[in-house]
């Protein structure tokens, strides 16, 4: 069940929605795609309120919604392009028209070659292409892709998100992305939602989540390395920076122009939503904090002192790693 959701994916943006199995996230694709009415709040598409439609004008308002499952869902007895020709087949157009835009298709997923192949001749990456030229068939403004990638090996893995990404930017779709995995997170999305128990937790830009250390789902996105922390009367410190303003040699720079003893606790660093990303933990004499928040504040690098309290063990939030309407797409 849902609750009070209220998620904003623009054209020509990947928003993904991440979640624990039980949170809600296939409830809210079939309540995008209007598979599943709301009982409550409403469902916007590019603009148009499709939640109350009768069904004849439903039928008509989901040809603008085009939807990648898991398995990819292709009939076995049927090649790849009969398979991507089947909804302009429902729709009735012409055996020319059908041939050129499912050649089309297949030219845009990379699978020209591939057009007389039965499902069981393709491997999971090449079958999840052709779900997505499928998908693309009636020319959607609005794509979901509903755990497209779970069960891929990384090389598909890469590739179909490689294909979401210039579908995104060509097409100029809006993608819903319904994802457990928080490397697909990092990897395409623009924007990230953390569903739990039915109700969104935390949303926001993936970058802006990256950089705040206090957010429970940028810490899962860019998580912490374990650490032991120092006995030797320094000073442990917790540092999160994204952006490309931020210098690539700032730790050297600690110490060559501040003089700084810099000690490396962990660190991760990491490209998301197209800039630098990293964390790490440092250890410091105690009475040189002022000039480690100096130096760090002049490069847009956030650093606060952890608390002696606070376990020698990774920062981010377990529940969230494991995981890992008012709906307006």
């Amino acid at each position: 069940m849902l609750h009070g959701i209220d998620l904003n994916i623009a054209r020509g943006t990947i928003g993904a929605v991440v979640g624990p199995s039980g949170a809600g996230k296939s409830t809210l694709a079939r309540c995008v795609n209007l598979l599943e009415r709301p009982t409550s709040g409403r469902v916007w598409v590019t603009g148009t309120d499709v939640t109350d439609l009768p069904e004849r004008e439903l039928r008509d308002a989901r040809r603008a919604i085009g939807t990648v499952f898991q398995s990819a869902n292709l009939l076995r007895r049927r090649t790849a392009a009969e398979n991507v020709a089947m909804p302009l087949r429902y729709l009735g157009v012409t055996a020319r028209e059908e041939k050129h835009r499912v050649a089309e298709l297949l030219e845009r997923v990379g699978l020209t070659d591939r057009a007389d192949y039965y499902p069981a001749q393709l491997s999971g990456g090449q079958r999840q292409r052709v779900g997505i030229a499928r998908a693309l068939a009636l020319r959607p403004r609005v794509l979901l892709s509903d755990e497209a990638t779970s069960g891929l090996d990384p090389v598909a893995t890469r590739s179909v998100l490689g294909l979401l990404r210039e579908l995104r930017t060509d097409l100029d779709l809006a993608i819903l992305l319904i994802t457990h995995e928080m490397e697909v997170v990092r990897e395409v999305a623009d924007t990230a939602a953390l569903l739990r128990g039915g109700h969104v937790v935390e949303s926001g830009p993936v970058d802006r989540l990256v950089a705040d250390p206090r957010s429970a789902l940028g810490n899962a996105l860019l998580p912490d390395r374990p650490f032991t922390r120092e006995r030797t009367g320094r000073v442990t410190w917790r540092v999160t920076y994204q952006g490309h303003e931020v210098p690539t040699d700032w730790l050297t720079r600690l110490g060559a122009d501040h003089g700084l003893d810099v000690h490396i606790l962990s660190a991760t660093v990491e490209e998301i939503a197209g800039r630098v990303a990293g964390r790490a933990t440092i250890a410091i004499d105690e009475d040189r904090a002022d000039e480690l928040t100096l130096a760090l504040d002049g490069w847009g690098i956030h650093a606060e002192p952890l608390p002696p309290e606070v376990p020698d063990q990774p920062l981010s939030p377990e529940p969230v790693r494991e995981a890992v309407t008012e709906a307006a797409v």
